[in-house]
């Protein structure tokens, strides 16, 4: 089984590698193309005097900007390459010593679209539940990763344990004691990380509940109180209603019995 990191430390001087990579890979299009085209205009109002002189500056310019923009997406295309390697690199050795909650974004493409809304919604209505759930996540993809190293590894040392069994060694024995070892020790990282999947997957289901329950009641509350006092104004209101009729009748009688 290899031997995974417990520690790591990123740089200052890593990181900024990963931000020229970006940069570069953006701006290289721009600027091999747009430096010829800048040249071959200037070039033209300089010594473009005559048709034919002009027709040509232009014709080489044009010619040099679509090479400078083609090497431009090449050079483009390998800093993308480098960049996802280098952040490949960094979310690894993230990993090694588990997970933490401040750098779920560098996992974000892990993380399932439930879970994302989820989370935008805690963030937006409840920042302590957030940060559970932010916390949760983190374990919920260490879980995952070590369920997924653990079977790559257990599938590796079966087929070691199946080659040691078709040899017929002296030292085969004895090897395959070892890789039986292995075996146990990678089964019990294997269910141990199953169980923490299992239980990182239901505090998420908790945090969900709690959350959908906090906002639904308070609204429910909310709607209960305008509905008593719609309820209670309503009677007010008529009887407003029934005074006001109950006058406008009186003063119609009084105005016939003067004519």
């Amino acid at each position: 089984m290899n031997e995974l990191p417990t520690k790591y430390e990123i740089t200052k001087r890593e990181m900024n590698r990963g931000r020229n990579l970006k940069v570069v890979g953006f701006s290289a299009p721009l600027v091999l193309s747009l430096v010829p085209a800048i040249i071959t205009i200037i070039t033209l109002f300089l010594f473009g005097s005559t048709p034919p002189v002009a027709a040509t500056i232009f014709f080489l310019g044009a010619i040099v900007t679509v090479i400078g923009f083609v090497k431009g997406l090449i050079i483009s295309g390998i800093m993308a390459y480098k960049h996802r390697q280098w952040s490949t690199d960094i979310r690894e050795r993230m990993a090694a010593d588990g997970i933490r909650a401040e750098e779920i974004e560098w996992f974000r493409h892990e993380l399932k679209p439930s879970e994302k809304r989820s989370l935008k919604e805690l963030q937006r209505s409840d920042l302590l539940l957030a940060d559970a759930y932010r916390e949760t996540l983190a374990s919920r993809l260490t879980a995952t990763r070590i369920i997924r190293s653990s079977k790559k590894e257990l599938a590796l040392t079966r087929r070691r344990e199946a080659k040691l069994k078709m040899l017929k060694s002296g030292n085969a024995e004895e090897f395959l004691g070892e890789i039986r070892n292995d075996l146990e020790k990678l089964n019990r990282i294997n269910n141990e990380a199953k169980e923490m999947l299992a239980e990182a997957e239901s505090r998420m289901q908790m945090i969900e509940s709690a959350a959908l329950r906090g906002s639904g009641m308070a609204d429910s509350e909310l709607a209960l109180k305008k509905l008593s006092a719609r309820s209670q104004s309503l009677p007010l209101a008529l009887e407003e209603a029934k005074m006001t009729d109950e006058l406008r009748r009186e003063l119609e009688s009084d105005l016939a019995k003067e004519k």
